[in-house]
């Protein structure tokens, strides 16, 4: 039973010291796939060194988070262009708009976003969507510049509408530890969406499930979102990672 979180930051520093306890941790536990999406080339070295590291086990995105979209975005996104001409890239991610922090500069989001969609539709890969207050900006770009090979909307943290929406647009529900939390709402739904349209995620080191909450968020912790989806749904874990990494292969068409 092979787990797969389809959405991990190791590259960042919180991980530096001891990365690869952090990652021998979760192949001893089964969570064998991981998939990591970028946010500004500043983190590339450190991605592609743990990828070579690791060739079986990491897959890598490219793309331009919606929070380091500045003035010199266009820079940014041709070096995102750039790094799929002699790298094995999986998808184009993550990218989107988030208006938590900064609503100011909506327009250059939103071009970067769009941008970066023509990316992923001429090199026929998926997307992989960040958003924070923004849902009704970002399905307006999607209807305006439909993602031709699907895509995952990142930390699905919405109501049954929206998630029915990004499912009509052939996308996928990235679910990770808002779904064991008090407060996240999404398991008052969880149960009425299919499991075909779920891949499982820990956005770690943030979003750390219950019951450990206070703690830096690994890989090994989407075991703790599996069991809740499984709770959820009345169905067994196992059938939950089967499914769930049976969606993420065949989602992320580029693995070899």
């Amino acid at each position: 039973m092979v787990f797969t979180d389809t959405h991990t930051h190791l590259y960042l520093d919180e991980f530096s010291n001891d990365i690869d306890i952090v990652i021998e941790n979760a192949f001893s536990n089964n969570v064998k796939r991981l998939f990591f999406p970028a946010i500004n080339s500043k983190y590339s070295s450190s991605m592609f060194n743990l990828q070579k590291k690791y060739p079986e086990n990491i897959f890598l995105m490219s793309g331009l988070h919606p929070c380091y979209v500045g003035k010199d975005f266009s820079d940014e996104i041709s070096l995102v262009q750039n790094t799929l001409k002699n790298n094995h890239i999986v998808a184009i991610g993550e990218i989107g708009i988030d208006l938590y922090w900064d609503k100011s500069n909506l327009s250059m989001q939103t071009k970067a976003f769009e941008m970066q969609i023509e990316i992923a539709n001429n090199n026929h890969l998926p997307i992989v969507i960040h958003c924070r207050e923004s849902f009704d900006e970002i399905y307006n770009v999607l209807i305006n510049n439909k993602p031709l090979n699907g895509g995952v909307f990142h930390c699905f943290s919405g109501d049954l509408e929206q998630a029915n929406k990004i499912i009509e647009l052939d996308m996928k529900l990235g679910i990770g530890g808002v779904v064991t939390f008090k407060n996240g709402k999404i398991d008052k739904f969880l149960n009425q969406i299919d499991i075909k349209n779920i891949v499982l995620e820990t956005d770690s080191p943030y979003l750390t499930p219950t019951p450990h909450r206070g703690k830096r968020n690994e890989p090994i912790h989407v075991k703790e979102v599996a069991k809740k989806v499984a709770e959820l749904k009345n169905i067994s874990v196992k059938s939950v990672v089967k499914e769930t990494t049976d969606t993420a292969e065949l989602f992320f068409k580029k693995l070899k």
